[in-house]
């Protein structure tokens, strides 16, 4: 699949898993108090499940067995979430961005982070 096609099936995987993500963390902030680390972490997991699901079936049309393609995502996402709570607690709790700011500015560097990993490592051929 060509490199274009590949990256925009990716961010409306990504849409998808972000409308879980965000949804997860407004809720759990706005509704609940929570820590806003703990809150986009939670995010993280949900929309992590989407994203493998659809961008198994979608982005890379992988032949990978689940067995080997899933820990390999586990582990990529694995980086993700360190780096999605990493980032949260230093944008929103030492900076004091707000914390929807700080979670797009995160989105992005996860995104490019995870389309790199999964397209070169997890679930190439």
């Amino acid at each position: 699949m060509r490199l274009s096609l590949q990256f925009r099936n990716f961010v409306i995987v990504g849409i998808a898993a972000a409308v879980v993500h965000y949804g997860l963390l407004i809720a759990l902030v706005e509704g609940a108090s929570a820590n806003t680390v703990i809150a986009t972490l939670a995010g993280y997991l949900g929309g992590g499940l989407v994203s493998y699901w659809l961008n198994r079936r979608f982005t890379y049309v992988s032949v990978r067995s689940h067995r080997e393609a899933g820990w390999r995502f586990a582990l990529v996402a694995g980086i993700g979430f360190l780096l999605t709570g990493g980032l949260m607690q230093l944008l929103n709790g030492s900076l004091g961005w707000p914390y929807l700011l700080a979670q797009i500015v995160i989105t992005g560097i996860v995104l490019m982070w995870s389309f790199v990993a999964n397209r070169a490592w997890t679930f190439a051929r």
